[in-house]
């Protein structure tokens, strides 16, 4: 079923994907701190950077003033980065006060997310925080005397979710910063088990990261096997089905409201013609659906989009993102 976001979570991803004044999607010459988070092959990816009036002579008290990003995501994600820098810009925040902004404020701002989007939050926490670790290292300032843990080695951990390479010590500062008790929280945080799901119940695994964290554990026994039999199974199962392709492209469930081939279709339409087309059109390309089968729907791109090498990409990642936040999850777009 399509996400129940609130009124000013689709009015800042309009008014910013429109670039209506006042809104923060772009970048910043010359910015003070630089931050990254994510990655475009799994799905979100965000840029973050800003601008401060700096202090003559105490660099903690520099005065973030302007924030601006790029982001490659969802209506969350746009409007996540949207609220991160309105908060930052309308709270005079300097740069080590900015670090306690935390992804419920984000949320709070927004007036809710779906607890399945909740992730778009912390990615703009986390690429603000790389941020500011690069201002410090442009100013000089040593975070580690301010008993700030900068966590460098997150990224050369161990992979637990292979899906979207999200290492363990990664998995467990947020398991810790954010009280995440349970795997959906945990995947609608991080993503981190959202795909294959083979990581869940792998040893090693999320799972094991929680009991570990939370000095707890949990017995999942399959009918018929002992409780390390039942892990293996359950992660062998879904390890299986994932690798080989057994994942139907076709859903078989109805879908989610008692309408008609042509209502659903029109559903579709209208998503494209608010959502999708609009962004492309800022490349100088468009979007034609040629076909829609059930949950398939068929489109090709035109414009300078239709020969581009990410073209693909743009369709996966984009088009199809949209249409199942929009319209339903079961969604899949093919290129003709």
């Amino acid at each position: 079923m399509a996400w129940e976001y609130s009124e000013k979570t689709k009015q800042l991803f309009l008014d910013a994907i429109h670039g209506k004044p006042g809104t923060h999607l772009g970048e910043i010459e010359n910015p003070d701190g630089v931050g990254e988070y994510g990655s475009i092959i799994c799905g979100d990816a965000m840029r973050f950077m800003f601008r401060c009036d700096k202090h003559p002579t105490d660099p903690l008290q520099d005065v973030i003033v302007e924030a601006k990003y790029l982001t490659f995501g969802c209506t969350s994600a746009i409007a996540a980065s949207e609220a991160l820098c309105a908060i930052l810009e309308q709270g005079h925040y300097t740069p080590i006060k900015a670090l306690e902004i935390r992804n419920s404020d984000i949320v709070r701002y927004l007036e809710g997310l779906p607890a399945q989007k909740i992730h778009c939050s912390v990615m703009g926490t986390e690429a603000l925080q790389a941020a500011v670790f690069d201002w410090a290292r442009r100013r000089g300032v040593d975070l580690r005397l301010l008993g700030i843990d900068i966590h460098p080695d997150e990224e050369d951990g161990r992979i637990v979710c292979k899906c979207f390479s999200i290492t363990e010590p990664y998995l467990r500062r947020k398991i810790r910063e954010l009280n995440l008790r349970t795997i959906p929280e945990v995947i609608n945080a991080t993503k981190a088990g959202g795909a294959c799901m083979a990581c869940h119940y792998a040893p090693g695994g999320i799972q094991d990261i929680l009991d570990d964290v939370w000095g707890q554990r949990t017995l999942r026994v399959v009918p018929g096997l002992g409780p390390a039999e039942s892990a293996a199974a359950v992660a062998d199962a879904a390890s299986s089905a994932f690798g080989n392709g057994q994942i139907p492209l076709v859903s078989q469930e109805p879908l989610p409201w008692q309408v008609s081939a042509y209502q659903f279709a029109k559903r579709i339409e209208k998503a494209v013609e608010e959502y999708v087309r609009p962004l492309l059109k800022q490349d100088g390309g468009d979007i034609e659906i040629v076909d829609i089968k059930n949950n398939l729907v068929y489109c090709r791109l035109e414009g300078a989009c239709a020969a581009c090498r990410g073209a693909s990409q743009t369709l996966k990642l984009m088009v199809e993102r949209t249409l199942k936040e929009v319209v339903d999850e079961r969604i899949r777009v093919i290129q003709v």
